[in-house]
């Protein structure tokens, strides 16, 4: 199944033009098992060499192969396993038994692995010939036999023909084997596996590794989702990526403004499993419209996986800016790493007037095109009492705009200068000083408005 879901939303789909929004990246991935259901007959060695030590690792390795793979089919080790799977236990020694059928019963399953004992020769043909039996060729199911052994071969035909024709009829053979009293001819198992041999034969000299060879096996059988996922995200040049949150799965680094890389070692390995990363971003571009968030984004993991994301869009709403008087001119300045001081030469500043500079901004709300707007502005000191004293007028006239509806004007670095001399508290230099602005508005011979401020230096 690998990767079973993948997303990209954003939390809203209109901002300004100098806005931000959340960024969500979601993945969810779920073992292939789930939607390609599999028949796995387990084959248990039960000889007499498996006497005491082995035969109680190979039990507890066993089941806890039932339980990987009861959590892999439905995502819970619930006692069942789901999806339409199945799974069956043969054992052998001198002959093979069919232990139980293919069922989907934990219970039973373990119930039939604990009551094993050691005893008798070691015959692989008759092992291979009972597990082939329990399968229905008119099953799509896809169909496993697990052996594990710890010797050779020492009763019965020879395996290997056996083995050849189960893998013939589409069955796949994993091996499991433990270096035995008996011997083990390691040769045989790659001979009876399905190749490549390194992916589905394991030996070991010890016991006590075979619960790890018995999981190991059961993460290949169900196939991961997925596994060293890497998704490099490239936002448009019209935003910046301000910060990333921490996700719920793996590792995200910002690679520059633009762009950034989420790492998950790995996902839906025994169960189905999400993960999702928050990024934010702010738009810096300088034209209105529908915007894409995303300017690529790309996916990769071990398994192949072939992923797409969703390719949001926001609208972005920008004020058109009138400059009624000039603004002063930035001046750049760079302080280079482990600088203490800089000097810099700012040029030259003029003074205007003795006194505080009040610059204000203001924004004539739903201006529609081809209209020019009058816009007043009155200035006035209060005092203790509320008594007003003006301190200053400016009035303009802002030139239509050509948007093709109606827009906010966002009208920039309007300026007074109010002398100190004139401060109605009287006090120290610098005391504080309250201030109202009233704005007047209207569009030329059309239509009144005003709104009122109050400032305090």
């Amino acid at each position: 199944m690998g990767v079973t879901n993948s997303n990209k939303v954003i939390n809203t789909d209109r901002i300004l033009c100098d806005g931000a929004l959340r960024v969500t990246l979601a993945l969810t991935a779920a073992p292939d098992i789930i939607s390609n259901p599999t028949d796995i007959v387990l084959i248990l060695d039960r000889s007499g060499s498996m006497t005491g030590a082995p035969l109680a690792d190979m039990k507890l390795g066993a089941k806890t192969f039932i339980d990987l793979i009861d959590e892999a089919t439905d995502s819970s080790k619930d006692g069942q396993i789901g999806s339409g799977s199945r799974m069956g236990v043969v054992s052998f020694s001198s002959t093979a038994t069919a232990d139980t059928q293919l069922i989907t019963s934990v219970d039973e399953l373990k119930t039939a692995v604990d009551s094993l004992t050691a005893g008798g020769s070691t015959n692989h043909a008759d092992a291979f010939s009972k597990a082939a039996q329990l399968f229905d060729p008119a099953s799509s199911n896809a169909k496993v036999m697990v052996m594990f052994t710890d010797g050779s071969t020492t009763a019965g035909a020879p395996p290997a023909p056996v083995a050849a024709a189960a893998r013939a009829q589409g069955i796949i053979i994993y091996c499991i084997g433990l270096i035995g009293s008996d011997g083990l001819d390691i040769s045989a198992l790659n001979d009876w596996a399905t190749d490549p041999d390194a992916s589905h034969v394991a030996v070991t000299p010890d016991a006590a590794d075979l619960e790890e060879l018995f999981a190991e096996l059961a993460a290949n059988i169900s196939k991961p989702g997925a596994t060293d996922i890497s998704i490099d995200e490239v936002i448009t040049p019209d935003f910046v990526i301000t910060s990333i949150s921490s996700p719920t799965k793996g590792s995200a680094t910002m690679l520059d403004a633009h762009s950034l890389r989420w790492n998950i070692p790995q996902l839906g390995v025994t169960s189905s499993e999400s993960a999702v990363l928050d990024f934010f971003i702010r738009h810096v571009g300088l034209q209105p419209g529908t915007k894409l968030v995303n300017q690529s984004i790309t996916y990769s993991d071990n398994e192949g996986n072939v992923v797409s994301f969703p390719q949001p869009t926001v609208s972005v709403s920008c004020d058109i800016v009138v400059h009624p008087e000039k603004c002063p001119e930035p001046v750049e300045l760079t302080v280079e790493g482990c600088q203490d001081s800089v000097l810099v030469d700012m040029g030259d500043v003029y003074m205007e007037s003795q006194g505080r500079i009040i610059q204000m901004d203001v924004t004539i709300k739903n201006v529609c095109p081809g209209k020019r707007v009058a816009l007043a502005v009155i200035l006035t000191e209060v005092d203790q009492d509320g008594m007003e004293y003006q301190r200053g007028m400016k009035a303009m006239t802002i030139p239509a705009h050509s948007a093709p509806v109606c827009q906010d004007v966002l009208v920039k670095c309007i300026k007074f200068v109010v002398p100190e001399d004139l401060r109605v508290f009287g006090g120290a230099v610098c005391s504080p000083r309250k201030f109202k602005a009233r704005f007047l508005a209207n569009n030329i011979d059309t239509d009144y408005r005003c709104c009122e401020s109050t400032i305090t230096l």
